[in-house]
């Protein structure tokens, strides 16, 4: 299925790029519920507006939500982002994460799932986007994919999905797979409407039948 979707969804990369983990966290965090167009507008707003991370630390709430507006949910992720910046400082005793690569998978998992608004989903983007770890972000696209092929069932919570896919996934092909699913879940296994008769998957999915 990989070969399948692989080839139907190239060029896919293979690695990531070394970017600090605090901005890949921001950056995800602004990208719930939002398009990658809008959350990566908001972020480079955010940096250019208020600068560095120590002054985007101390910038008042308000100043915050000016700049992440285009991102939408400002009101909310605003004072999310605040707080993040806030604990990473009293936990790190500056503005990093770069003491998570000295830590094991499921200690970042805990690490990041602890912080205001951070889920599943985002501890797993920073770890894949941001660190190379072979985990598997499932955002609405990924779950309705996996659910249909039967890699999930359907009373299995979403947090679980992805720790249930990454045995069955060659850690080299983890961030390639997670691309091509979500964007079978954008252009052929759509919510309301599946294009089932133009599904490449169809031999080994239940779903149609």
């Amino acid at each position: 299925m990989f070969r399948r979707l692989a080839a139907a969804y190239a060029p896919l990369p293979r690695v990531t790029a070394g970017r600090p983990l605090l901005d890949v966290l921001v950056e995800t965090i602004l990208s719930q519920n939002t398009s990658d167009a809008n959350s990566h507008r908001a972020f480079i707003n955010l940096k250019r507006t208020l600068g560095s991370w120590p002054r985007i630390a101390k910038a008042p709430v308000p100043a915050i939500e000016r700049a992440i507006r285009s991102g939408g949910l400002s009101k909310t992720k605003a004072p999310r982002i605040r707080r993040v910046l806030e604990l990473i400082v009293r936990r790190e005793g500056r503005l990093s994460l770069e003491r998570l690569y000295s830590m094991k998978t499921p200690e970042i998992r805990a690490y990041l799932t602890s912080l205001p608004g951070v889920g599943a989903k985002t501890a797993a983007c920073v770890l894949l986007f941001g660190m190379g770890r072979p985990v598997m972000p499932v955002d609405t696209h990924v779950e309705r994919v996996a659910r249909r092929l039967g890699w999930a069932s359907p009373r299995l919570p979403v947090e679980r999905i992805g720790p249930v896919l990454e045995p069955w996934i060659s850690p080299r092909n983890m961030l390639a797979m997670h691309l091509a699913l979500v964007q079978h879940g954008r252009r052929t296994c759509l919510a309301r409407r599946p294009r089932c008769a133009q599904c490449l998957l169809v031999p080994f999915c239940p779903f149609p039948r």
